[in-house]
């Protein structure tokens, strides 16, 4: 048997094309206080893995769990959102007694209006990022305060 001292060590040159992989493996190496040999051979035990290591400095993958934790949040945000309007629907309509005049076709056509007015201004003031938006929607759906207008 070959003791490991008695092997001479491979040897492997490289040659770089893209230089940002040179200058974040000459990074590496530096961070690491190795030689840029030593991190280079790392780099390569790392990417020989079957599940890498993940490097606490790469970008994508804070990126990547930045974007997990936002849309975490976010669903727990729609959840509590969509809680609310169940409430807020269940008080509303056991307080508002139904009536005949609700079967009204021009009071249910008013209504109809005033919600599209309504989708709108919040659809304007979400892409405007504020409510002068809204104001504009506003004004411009003035004219359809009582009834809906006849189709044109």
């Amino acid at each position: 048997m070959t003791r490991q001292d008695a092997r001479p060590t491979p040897r492997v040159q490289v040659y770089f094309e893209n230089p940002k992989i040179e200058l974040a493996l000459r990074r590496e190496a530096r961070a690491g206080r190795l030689t840029l040999s030593r991190a280079a051979e790392r780099a390569i035990a790392r990417g020989l893995q079957r599940r890498p290591s993940a490097d606490p400095e790469d970008r994508l993958l804070n990126l990547e769990r930045a974007l997990r934790d936002h849309m975490r949040a976010m669903a727990r945000d729609m959840t509590i959102v969509q809680e609310l309007m169940v409430e807020f629907a269940r008080a509303f309509f056991s307080r508002l007694p139904d009536t005949m005049a609700d079967q009204d076709p021009l009071l249910r056509a008013a209504v109809e209006a005033r919600i599209e007015r309504l989708l709108d201004a919040a659809a304007a003031r979400i892409i405007a990022g504020g409510a002068h938006a809204a104001e504009l929607i506003r004004d411009n759906g003035a004219r359809t305060a009582g009834a809906p207008q006849a189709a044109e």
